[in-house]
């Protein structure tokens, strides 16, 4: 795979740009008609599901409710499945520090790059991504960012949908501010044929998150159902205010399966708090999805 042609999907103009926008508005938007919708409240705010299967938005809305319910600091939290035409939102379009989950949008951006220039990638940015995602290496993300530049992130982000997501100022990738309805866009992009990247691209970005270093496999991971194939990538990020920013953002495929989540912390007193918040909330995910 890593060898191989990137396709190109470019020569489409500006109605390519509009259609790519608005398949992804599509995808992030739409409720299905005949689905039900229920919340459950967590502090002042709520958990939000919409589902076509019959007692899954309930039931999915108030296990995610317990489950965020007391934790310490900030968490936001978006889920979409496809075969039950699920969709999750608890404080989608709040913001945080991104971490090393920017990662995947830096990969996103440098794919999108090389299909409009019509090449492959180099070896060296095939070694550069695959440490970027696999190792989570910072160095190598900095040199693809430079590369990349502000202006190539936005064009991705732009073509993405990925609205409220803002590139991190003067290099700092790391505070590139997120939210988990951006997050989840961009793992529904990954897994849906579109205009924004060509198959070959959306299959070596899962191919990387596929081959994370075992011990960079926690978050949204767990407890996904045996015969599952996992992509995810994760972030870290302790700072002087606001305690640890822990996230984890993963697709799910294979065995009929078709979903995805991003969850989100902040001010976690250790990381291994904001990984046990997250890997609360992705627990209940893949129970209730699989029932």
């Amino acid at each position: 795979m890593h060898g191989s042609r990137i396709s190109t999907c470019t020569r489409r103009g500006l109605a390519a740009v509009v259609a790519a926008g608005s398949l992804l508005t599509v995808l992030t938007t739409a409720t299905p008609a005949t689905a039900a919708t229920a919340d459950a409240p967590v502090g002042g705010s709520k958990v939000v599901c919409t589902s076509k299967k019959p007692g899954l938005a309930p039931t999915l809305s108030q296990d995610l409710a317990d489950a965020l319910d007391g934790r310490r600091g900030a968490s936001a939290l978006a889920v979409y499945d496809r075969p039950t035409a699920t969709r999750c939102e608890f404080k989608g379009g709040s913001h945080f520090d991104s971490a090393s989950v920017v990662k995947v949008t830096v990969l996103g951006a440098l794919l999108r790059q090389a299909e409009e220039a019509h090449r492959t990638l180099t070896p060296h940015e095939v070694d550069l991504t695959t440490d970027m995602i696999t190792k989570s290496d910072n160095d190598a993300t900095t040199a693809l960012w430079r590369q990349v530049r502000p202006s190539g992130i936005q064009h991705f982000l732009s073509l993405a949908a990925m609205r409220d997501t803002v590139p991190g100022k003067d290099g700092a990738w790391g505070l590139t501010q997120i939210t988990a309805h951006d997050q989840l866009t961009l793992m529904r992009l990954l897994t849906t044929d579109t205009p924004v990247l060509s198959a070959h691209s959306r299959g070596y970005a899962l191919d990387l998150m596929h081959r994370v270093e075992a011990d960079q496999r926690w978050g949204a991971p767990a407890g996904a159902p045996a015969g599952t194939d996992v992509h995810v990538k994760n972030g870290w990020l302790p700072r002087d205010k606001g305690g640890w920013r822990v996230h984890s953002v993963g697709a799910f495929t294979g065995s009929g399966r078709d979903y995805g989540m991003a969850v989100l912390s902040t001010g976690s007193h250790t990381m291994d708090y904001g990984v046990d918040t997250i890997e609360n909330a992705a627990r209940v995910v893949h129970r209730d999805l699989a029932r």
